[in-house]
């Protein structure tokens, strides 16, 4: 049993397993530590023994066990542990096997564990902790935060989970609305784990094909609902694009750089389709506008095409007059750059705060661009340096060294 199976069933199966321990001990942090011991054992027994059977019931067991050990060690097993569970159903089918509501287990999960007890702020970072498997680095980055701050807010949510008993069930659809912007903000970050990471190959890039189910599902469920619409095109978008994001060297190709005529043109069809219905059922809020960017790139068909830089500078006009925040002025700023030129655009960069984006690697690397453009090659060499001193992927790396090397 190889290292990265256990990888693949790990994050498969990880978050409906520690859910699933949660059910049984009302305690996400003895769930998480036994989970991980599973897995420690798991990385030492298979190789060994071979890979079991049912690889997902085999962590269950043994971190189940783990888990009674730590409440006996604590001498506290009598005064936490529920009431002995009925024989049928178990606590992990009562978390994964209604399918009736919500057709997809790790949807179900997210639903889950979006609940309203924890606060609206958490919601989203304790999934992504807890189903996607995401470290607190990788989810504190996604939200602008720092780790120890992060770290501080899963605290007090798991600790209000214990303290109020919040039961692990699948809720029904008139608790849906409550949970749903912390089930799309999941969705939207465990994506883009996966999309920043161009050559497909590392931890998260089983999200992408993930995703597209997941927001296929969503869609399905709430057919109204135009975030669920518009996050499935944006998906589609940017899925489509994804055979032209390697050169034959495996250099990461910006968006405005990449050969149209390789694009998957019935993908694209699939995302027009969604967000024409998104955009036909109200006013474009943030997450249709959002789309919409992908959607007037993915107009293109070859590079005699201008990028239509004009038209994305527009759409995050309306996008900042919404959800004025870091990220979207960050992007807003790359496209200025196109149609009023560099300076402009690093004006409008240097009024971001450096803090609050000082781990945000593309913050670095778009400063970076503008000062190369604008020829400050000391200070744009300082900006690729931080974004590389970030940890990014291969081909995102390679791009940003060549990019570094060329400023002159």
């Amino acid at each position: 049993m190889g290292e990265a199976t256990l990888e693949s069933v790990t994050r498969q199966a990880g978050g409906r397993i520690v859910a699933a321990l949660a059910a049984r001990f009302r305690d996400l942090d003895i769930a998480e530590e036994a989970f991980a011991e599973a897995c420690v054992q798991a990385a030492e027994a298979w190789p060994a023994q071979g890979m079991p059977r049912d690889p997902a019931a085999w962590l269950y067991r043994v971190a189940e066990h783990r888990a009674l050990d730590a409440l006996r060690k604590q001498r506290i097993r009598d005064r936490l542990a529920p009431d002995p569970p009925d024989p049928e159903p178990s606590a992990e089918d009562a978390v994964v096997d209604d399918a009736r509501l919500i057709p997809d287990e790790r949807l179900r999960l997210i639903f889950v564990c979006c609940h309203p007890t924890v606060a609206v702020e958490a919601r989203a970072a304790l999934t992504l902790r807890l189903v996607c498997g995401l470290s607190v680095a990788e989810i504190a980055r996604a939200f602008l935060m720092s780790e120890p701050a992060l770290s501080q807010r899963l605290v007090r949510a798991k600790r209000k989970i214990s303290e109020t008993g919040v039961p692990f069930e699948v809720p029904g659809p008139e608790l849906w609305t409550e949970r749903l912007q912390a089930v799309f903000s999941t969705l939207e970050v465990a994506y883009a784990k996966a999309h920043e990471d161009a050559a497909g190959t590392g931890p998260r890039a089983g999200y992408a094909s993930e995703m597209l189910e997941l927001t296929r599902v969503l869609s399905e469920m709430l057919p109204e609902e135009p975030d669920a619409l518009a996050l499935a095109a944006m998906v589609r978008y940017a899925e489509a694009r994804r055979p032209s994001r390697l050169n034959a060297e495996g250099v990461m190709v910006p968006l405005s750089e990449q050969d149209p005529a390789l694009w998957r043109r019935p993908m694209i069809a699939e995302a027009d389709a969604y967000l024409e219905r998104a955009t036909a059922l109200c006013a474009p809020g943030p997450r249709v506008l959002q789309a919409a960017v992908h959607g007037v790139w993915c107009t293109r068909r070859s590079f005699a095409e201008p990028p239509p830089w004009r038209q994305v500078l527009a759409l995050y006009d309306a996008l900042l007059a919404q959800r004025d925040d870091p990220i979207v002025r960050l992007n807003r700023a790359v496209a200025i750059a196109e149609v009023q030129g560099a300076e402009a655009a690093l004006r409008e960069v240097n009024t971001l705060s450096g803090d609050t984006l000082k781990s945000f690697l593309p913050y670095h690397a778009v400063r970076a661009d503008l000062l190369r453009r604008l020829g400050r090659v000391t200070e744009a060499r300082a900006a690729y340096d931080a974004a590389l001193a970030l940890d990014p992927s291969s081909a995102e790396r390679m791009w940003l060294t060549l990019r570094r090397n060329s400023a002159s």
